[in-house]
């Protein structure tokens, strides 16, 4: 029997038939609100495949010196309180990979490749298993290293309005993820207890940060990565929104 509602409930989610209309009652979830990290909600391949278009046979490269610089930078100045924000962050270390590969980053191309972070939109799963949620009595939220204007523009392009309760910022608190000032937005702003809440990561360095912190915490893992080796692991892993559905609904 188990199985089978799993089979169900995937098939339900995947539909998008919990929306008011399709269903007569969702099933009872058993925790009250998900905190999201932005990247399991926004595709942000169309940055990197800009990169490889601006810079044919480099742009790969560019993409993930560019990323992992972008996170050693906020987790640098989060440790030597410098914060500044993540567009901040984010311009400032793809300077540095461009530099570092000797790439030409003229000002038009640096602001293409900005800019392609207000136009992101969400992955394909993403609306219908949102609308099984908060059917479901879930509250949504985001806790987030991006700024407000990254977040609410990412709501725009996806349809998205009306869909979270709070879009929340590490620039409230000048700390970015995995330091707890960030985590523990979730929990003044939405005033529950720890437990009531699930943290749903993109990246397994937040995924091993969120439940350090004490989140439940479910990884989606939609790039098929190994676990950080950081002692702690998520109580839940899937590929897609549709797997997190399964897991907070009973």
């Amino acid at each position: 029997m188990h199985s089978d509602r799993r089979e169900f409930l995937g098939r339900i989610a995947a539909a998008g038939l919990f929306a008011t209309g399709h269903a007569a009652a969702a099933p009872k979830a058993q925790f009250k609100a998900i905190a999201f990290d932005a990247f399991p909600i926004l595709d942000p391949r169309p940055v990197f495949a800009l990169g490889e278009e601006l810079f044919p046979g480099k742009g790969t490269e560019l993409g993930n010196l560019w990323r992992a610089r972008q996170f050693e930078y906020a987790w640098l100045r989060t440790l030597s309180r410098q914060y500044a924000d993540f567009w901040q962050v984010t311009s400032e270390a793809l300077v540095f990979a461009a530099k570092s590969l000797k790439l030409d980053l003229t000002g038009e191309k640096r602001d293409r490749l900005m800019d392609a972070y207000l136009a992101i939109k969400c992955w394909p799963d993403v609306p219908a298993a949102l609308r099984t949620l908060k059917d479901s009595g879930i509250r949504l939220a985001f806790v987030s290293n991006m700024t407000a204007k990254m977040l609410e523009a990412g709501i725009r392009n996806s349809r998205l309005e009306n869909t979270f309760d709070h879009v929340l910022s590490t620039d409230q608190v000048k700390a970015y993820k995995p330091d707890p000032r960030a985590y523990q937005m979730a929990i003044d702003t939405l005033r529950l207890k720890k437990e009531e809440i699930v943290f749903a990561a993109f990246a397994g360095w937040d995924a091993a940060g969120a439940k350090a912190f004490g989140y439940r915490t479910f990884w989606v893992n939609r790039q098929n990565q190994p676990p950080e080796e950081l002692g702690v692991l998520p109580d839940a892993t899937g590929a897609t929104l549709n797997d997190l559905v399964l897991h907070v609904i009973s």
